[in-house]
């Protein structure tokens, strides 16, 4: 099972830090009894290994390695891979990067690492063979890609970052298998490459008789990559969370941590 982060966004970074939103200290973590600090991008992946990820792919920029300075080859007992985006190009663009190391019959997360969501056992609630999107309740569903259902959870349109979204959920990550990912990457060629936002790609691939379904289970979604949103993600966790050890050998130290997150590490959040 793979987990896909899509980490080569055009987005801004937070200034006058030197390292992008995924390794914005959010929180701690306890490794063999000392407090170390716990990148943003971290929550996803240990929500991907919670719901049973065996293998990460960052897609990165080319020139940015600090990912893969901070997370090395592994990440508890699942291995990771990079694929590289030459130039920013969207969501879907950054997503189909990864199909080349994808199987048919594989099952992928894909979720947004400069988010933090709960509960951090949501990637569970997606259904195992189905395009299934996490859903989380939004009070501004405009700044994001509103997902309309009908009464039984089936998608009927993603809405992108429409200020009238006749839904307050948002998708804050998604489940499918490497042969509807294939699918869409083929549907993205025929419209000639040109949806950045993975919803109106969706909408197409419903209109032509797929199937994709919403699933509410999300409780509260923050995007880190603003001061504001920085300052609410880390009351959010604050209000929910204490620092959890990771087993002795399950999790390292990533050596080339920026020095940023490793001053955040005294205070438990």
């Amino acid at each position: 099972m793979w987990g896909l982060i899509p980490a080569a966004g055009r987005e801004p970074r937070i200034q006058p830090l030197a390292f992008s939103n995924e390794l914005l200290p959010i929180g701690s973590r306890l490794e063999q009894g000392a407090v170390q600090p716990r990148a943003a991008s971290e929550h996803l992946v240990e929500r991907m290994l919670r719901a049973g990820a065996t293998r990460i792919c960052f897609v990165v920029s080319p020139g940015r390695s600090e990912l893969l300075e901070y997370y090395g080859a592994a990440i508890g007992q699942a291995s990771l891979s990079y694929a590289v985006q030459p130039r920013p190009a969207g969501l879907c663009d950054a997503v189909f990067r990864a199909l080349p190391l994808i199987a048919p019959d594989d099952l992928v997360f894909v979720g947004l690492p400069d988010a933090l969501w709960f509960p951090e056992d949501g990637l569970s609630a997606l259904v195992a063979q189905a395009l299934s999107f996490l859903l989380f309740p939004f009070d501004r569903p405009g700044r994001f890609e509103a997902v309309v259902t009908d009464g039984h959870g089936r998608v009927v349109e993603i809405q992108a970052r429409r200020r009238d979204a006749a839904s307050r959920w948002i998708w804050g990550a998604f489940k499918l298998t490497g042969a509807v990912l294939q699918e869409l990457y083929g549907l993205w060629c025929e419209r000639g490459r040109r949806d950045e936002h993975i919803g109106p790609l969706v909408n197409e691939y419903i209109a032509r008789g797929g199937v994709a379904l919403g699933v509410p289970a999300g409780h509260a979604y923050v995007e880190v990559g603003t001061v504001d949103g920085y300052r609410e993600a880390l009351r959010l966790l604050s209000s929910r969370t204490s620092p959890q050890a990771a087993g002795d050998g399950e999790r390292r130290e990533p050596a080339g941590a920026p020095a940023a997150l490793r001053a955040a590490g005294g205070e438990a959040p």
